[in-house]
């Protein structure tokens, strides 16, 4: 905390004042969480969520890679610039349509060395200067299980757009609450791509050998949505 006052101990401190506020809240929750299990025991309240449009909740949002590096350990990366919007119906999944947008100068990893990310940037590899923004666009929703979603769609990258194919679970979601008064879904997704047919190659293993950085690319996605507003419940 900034400045010389400190909070004195109890219930004025800072874990005082979290704890109150944990406390008051939780009733708010648990009562949310009993309609969403007496509509529907088990299963997210599907009948409860609104169709509509769907913006990416970024600060409960990540987009992480890996490949394969020289056969000792699966690199990870991320981006961390990201946005996504969605058209969704519960009743209706596969009329959904999804866009993403990423800013591939975003790359970043774990305790990169020096000059690493300007590398991944430049020219042997995202060319970020030359090609700013990866987007994919869905063409095709297809349900998948209970609970999944084969999304179809046209990745851009690098410059080339070529087809990839996401495999999503629906995580559930509610129509608002108090707290958050907006609709909220989440998915997770998974993908995997070669980066030789975006038009980047560089460090590829010859064949039979793993001297080198995979041409496979898994992409792993745990995404948040909020949707319309939480319709006001009429007066008892």
């Amino acid at each position: 905390m900034q400045g010389s006052n400190k909070l004195k101990a109890g219930t004025g401190s800072l874990p005082g004042i979290c704890a109150m506020l944990a406390f008051a809240a939780a009733p708010l929750w648990s009562v949310a969480a009993e309609e969403a299990r007496q509509s529907n025991p088990g299963e997210p309240a599907l009948a409860a969520i609104p169709a509509g449009s769907y913006t990416l909740d970024k600060a409960h949002a990540s987009l992480i890679f890996r490949v394969n590096h020289l056969g000792f350990s699966h690199f990870t990366g991320r981006f961390t610039h990201f946005d996504a919007q969605l058209q969704f119906d519960p009743a209706t999944p596969a009329t959904s349509r999804v866009q993403v947008s990423i800013d591939p100068r975003s790359i970043a990893s774990d305790n990169p060395p020096e000059g690493f990310m300007d590398q991944l940037q430049g020219a042997e590899w995202l060319h970020a200067v030359q090609f700013p923004r990866m987007t994919f666009v869905s063409t095709r929703v297809e349900p998948n299980g209970p609970k999944g979603l084969r999304i179809r769609g046209d990745l851009t990258l690098h410059g080339v757009t070529r087809p990839v194919v996401l495999e999503a679970t629906f995580n559930g979601g509610y129509a608002g609450h108090p707290m958050d008064p907006h609709a909220r879904i989440g998915f997770s997704a998974h993908g995997v791509l070669r980066r030789s047919e975006f038009g980047i190659a560089y460090g590829i293993p010859a064949p039979g050998s793993t001297m080198g950085v995979s041409d496979e690319v898994e992409v792993q996605l745990e995404l948040e949505f909020s949707g319309p507003p939480l319709a006001a419940r009429p007066a008892p």
